[in-house]
């Protein structure tokens, strides 16, 4: 994405702010911003991962949003589950997020991309998909994330998985790689480096994954977009 659509990005994002659910209220994307080598990884292959797909200054804006947040005490230690069933366990997880609510100017501009991918999505693949949920995810030296699924089949309504990572300094040294196994075989798949601009997309029921240790600080988006699925009065989601 070039600097003059980042800058139609912050323009939109700025005159119209997100919705609760924070997708349906943003504006779109510019059109120019091209989706299509991601949908044909979805198709293909079930993932996606590319570098540079970010541009460097939107990282660079969400990386210090990230880090505000941190020195204010916003970051929380994540669990595992959801709602009542939401749990600690540093045997499984180390890292600690943040929900994006569009409370910042690089928030805004994020949600935007992903309102845009959204859409892409439902059009090019008939998804369904109702919503974006995102939060920031901090993970300290020695942290890690154990191998899992973010959705069992048929048991939630997680569609489709981001991760984007910010980390702008990162080195091999600082390991923290996010490991995809193979949906068939659960061998090791691809080591993704978390380096700053690196976009990782992948069918949320479909593909183990696992944060390997990391060395140094580690930042990064973790979102899913979502599937309604409220029921005879059950409102869903349920954080």
């Amino acid at each position: 994405m070039s600097d003059i659509h980042l800058e139609r990005v912050i323009d939109l994002a700025l005159k119209t702010p997100p919705s609760p659910d924070l997708v349906s209220g943003l504006p779109a994307a510019p059109a120019s911003f091209c989706f299509t080598s991601l949908i044909d990884g979805l198709v293909e292959k079930r993932w996606f991962v590319a570098e540079n797909y970010l541009p460097k200054a939107l990282c660079n804006q969400l990386q210090q949003d990230l880090l505000l947040l941190h020195e204010q005490s916003l970051l929380s230690p994540a669990g595992i589950g959801r709602g009542k069933n939401h749990l600690l366990n540093e045997e499984v997880r180390g890292d600690y997020t943040h929900w994006l609510d569009g409370s910042s100017l690089a928030q805004q501009s994020y949600l935007a991309l992903m309102r845009e991918l959204k859409n892409t999505l439902n059009r090019e693949l008939f998804l369904g998909l109702f919503e974006y949920e995102c939060h920031y995810a901090l993970y300290p030296a020695g942290a890690f994330y154990k191998k899992h699924v973010d959705s069992f089949r048929g048991q939630t309504n997680r569609k489709v998985t981001t991760v984007v990572y910010l980390n702008s300094a990162w080195q091999t040294k600082d390991a923290g790689e996010m490991r995809l196994y193979h949906p068939k075989t659960q061998q090791p798949l691809l080591d993704v480096a978390p380096r700053s601009g690196t976009l990782v997309c992948f069918m949320s029921e479909d593909l183990p994954h696992e944060v390997l240790p990391t060395n140094a600080d580690r930042t990064s988006i973790a979102g899913w977009f979502r599937c309604n699925t409220s029921l005879n009065g059950r409102i869903d989601p349920a954080r």
